[in-house]
């Protein structure tokens, strides 16, 4: 008989930290004021931070893109060619789905450990801060 008990890795409190301060560094660095999310490999959130001048509306927005990344172990930016097969269409209705860019997973060793998401920029510019964040805190994305 196999083990009833599964074993899961997830992202460190101080791990996530360092994550969110280089995203806030990578985010200034592209002209923006970003909200930032980072989620257990669970989907929990871990971190957060929202910018003084951030809008509101990107709390939920990088809560669900790092939410989103987490479920499946992909960025978020990649949802929207899986939105346009009419087998996955209907997961569009999901409430925290967000197939908009600046979302992606945090890999360590080759496990999902977690998921950041950022909101405030272009969602290439979100996505772009978010990949840069990971490369330069040693996260496989």
């Amino acid at each position: 008989m196999t083990s009833p008990i599964v074993t899961t890795a997830t992202i460190s409190l101080e791990a996530a930290q360092a994550l969110l301060a280089e995203a806030r560094r990578a985010s200034a660095a592209r002209g923006f004021a970003a909200t930032i999310a980072i989620t257990d490999a669970g989907g929990h959130l871990r971190a957060f931070e929202r910018a003084d001048t951030a809008p509101f509306l990107t709390v939920d927005v990088a809560i669900n893109k790092a939410w989103t990344a987490a479920s499946f172990g992909m960025a978020t930016h990649q949802w929207n060619q899986y939105m346009a097969e009419p087998a996955v269409a209907p997961l569009a209705h999901h409430p925290r789905l967000t197939p908009v860019g600046g979302g992606v997973p945090l890999f360590h060793e080759g496990r999902l450990v977690g998921g950041i998401g950022i909101s405030g920029g272009t969602s290439v510019q979100d996505h772009e801060a978010a990949e840069e964040a990971l490369r330069n805190v040693g996260f496989l994305s």
